[in-house]
């Protein structure tokens, strides 16, 4: 990481699913895990929850007590649009989280070199790159729920990029290959993991916490990511 002489700490979590498919003793161990990891940021990649919007409450209060000394920020997905978008954004809000809905945030010193960019969701939601990505910066963190919002992202430069959305199959042969895997055209050829781009820049997409359709994993567990940026040289 240029432009910066420290490293850089950043916990990222998606696809809570809070709701009937997901055991809340489920929803409070991730939140367990996102405080231990100790990072700098909180990044979060939205479906909140599942079916309604009155299922997040508890899991946003959650959310907003773990430490994260240089800001919370978050996107939708596309649950959380089909529920209630701007319910759960209001609730986000107003605890204390920043949307980063098709716009890009610079951090504070010492990590003014970093600009992190979030975008709305790819196929329920209006991503608008160019908005997100009008400032310059040393080094770019994209924001994001699905994979798919590369195709949004078109050719414009970033260092790495997080989201969600697949649940790594949430049902997946013991190899890791998911069985079906979540909606948009890069579902499957980014199923999870990291990913180094031929276009540049790094991809990481997480496994996500909660299940939908059925409260069901198989050889696709929970997780969350934490990602070091460490500075260049």
């Amino acid at each position: 990481m240029s432009g910066c002489g420290r490293s850089l700490r950043i916990a990222f979590a998606s696809d809570f699913h809070a709701g009937p498919t997901t055991p809340p003793a489920l929803l409070d161990a991730a939140v367990d895990a996102l405080t231990a990891a100790q990072a700098d940021l909180l990044l979060l990649g939205g479906d909140f929850v599942s079916l309604r919007a009155s299922y997040a409450p508890d899991l946003v209060s959650r959310l907003a007590e773990v430490p994260a000394p240089l800001g919370r920020y978050a996107v939708l997905g596309n649950h959380d649009c089909w529920a209630d978008a701007p319910a759960i954004a209001g609730m986000l809000e107003r605890a204390g989280m920043e949307m980063l809905t098709n716009r890009g945030v610079r951090l504070p010193p010492p990590f003014d070199g970093v600009i992190v960019s979030g975008l709305d969701d790819h196929t329920s939601g209006e991503p608008d790159a160019a908005a997100s990505f009008s400032e310059d910066a040393p080094v770019r963190v994209v924001l994001m729920h699905a994979p798919s919002s590369l195709l949004d992202i078109g050719e414009r430069r970033f260092d790495v990029a997080l989201c969600g959305h697949t649940h790594g199959g949430q049902v997946a042969l013991p190899d890791g290959r998911p069985v079906l895997v979540a909606h948009g055209p890069l579902s499957r050829r980014y199923s999870a993991g990291r990913y180094e781009l031929d276009r540049g820049g790094v991809l990481l997409v997480s496994r996500g916490i909660g299940c939908t359709v059925l409260p069901v994993r198989a050889n696709a567990p929970s997780a969350i990511m934490v990602c070091t940026l460490r500075p260049s040289g």
